[in-house]
């Protein structure tokens, strides 16, 4: 199962929604498509949708799908890379009334060369090749998600040490 999630911002991600209805409609790919469509105008009629899901529903579709499509904010990315999964992330863009400014774009390429363990989609039409290419793709990048608290703990722990072997 594929699982796609726009967020919940206000302006429509139907570029996102559309893209993925169509390739399904088509046959591109053959898996079973879920959509968070948020406030998206575009119905979907070849994928399941839901305007919203509650937060637990949203967390056992992330778990329980083999890819995750999200928007470019850091809370709907961050997820799936907490279960070990490489996330597909197309940012929303201004240039498609997607949102007020390019902030996604900015930070998930900045995330993307930093990290290296998000696939980016700037280009809506590199999304079906990205979809039947998923398991290559993923296979050599980096599943780590980088964790601040364990970094501290390392350091705090290794400061403390130095302080008893006084």
């Amino acid at each position: 199962m594929i699982f796609v999630t726009v967020g919940t911002h206000e302006q429509p991600f139907n570029r996102l929604v559309r893209f993925m209805d169509e390739i399904k409609g088509k046959g591109l790919i053959k898996e079973d498509v879920v959509i968070q469509t948020g406030y998206s105008t575009y119905e979907p009629v070849n994928c399941i949708f839901k305007r919203m899901f509650p937060y637990q529903d949203m967390i056992r579709l992330v778990d329980e799908a083999h890819i995750v499509i999200t928007h470019g904010g850091p809370s709907s990315f961050i997820m799936p890379l907490q279960v070990g999964k490489t996330p597909i992330v197309v940012p929303r863009q201004k240039i498609f009334g997607e949102h007020v400014n390019n902030h996604q774009l900015i930070f998930t390429r900045a995330m993307k060369k930093e990290r290296g363990n998000i696939i980016v989609v700037e280009n809506i039409e590199d999304l079906t090749h990205i979809l039947n290419n998923y398991d290559e793709i993923t296979a050599g990048m980096p599943m780590n998600l980088f964790n601040n608290n364990k970094t501290f703990n390392r350091k705090f722990e290794k400061i403390v040490q130095h302080v008893l072997n006084k």
